[in-house]
Order: structure tokens, then sequence, then C-alpha cells
């Protein structure tokens, strides 16, 4: 019983840091140097930099969503001189 709790704590651990990895790697950032800066340190510091990026995320990451708007019209006159 005394050895499962620090091997659970582990794996959470590397679960947290896992995350943090990958919302770094798929967050839009509102100045896209920051997604450099905060994968460097959340890879150096596994524990710490995860602590602190969860912590500061809210303020770093763009809370408009992507929007998806393709121009097909310009295609159309292309192809009316055949």
């Amino acid at each position: 019983m005394e050895e499962t709790f620090p091997f659970i704590l582990v794996v959470a651990g590397i679960i947290f840091w896992f995350w943090a990895i990958v919302d770094v790697v798929r967050s839009r950032f509102i100045i896209s140097a920051n997604r450099t800066i905060w994968l460097v340190i959340v890879l150096l510091f596994p524990l710490v930099g995860s602590l602190l990026y969860a912590f500061k995320r809210k303020g770093l990451i763009n809370p408009n969503k992507r929007e998806f708007r393709p121009d097909f019209e310009g295609k159309e006159e292309d192809d009316t001189h055949s």
C-alpha cells in the first residue's frame, strides 16, 4: 500500500506533463513566440513548467475561435476562357 501512492503520483505527473506539451502545441497563442517559450519551459522543467503553464494559460491563449471562410468565387472566373 505504501508503494502505490508514490507510483500514482508519478503517473499523474507524467500524464499532466504530456497534457501540457500537447496543449502548448495545439493552442493559439496571442503572441506566437510564446508557444516556443512555453514549450521549452515545459520540456526543461516538467512539473514546475506544467504547473506554471496551467495557471498562466488563460491569459496566453487567444479566446476567439478560428473561422473557416474559403473563397471559391475567384476560381470560377479562371474556367470561363475554355
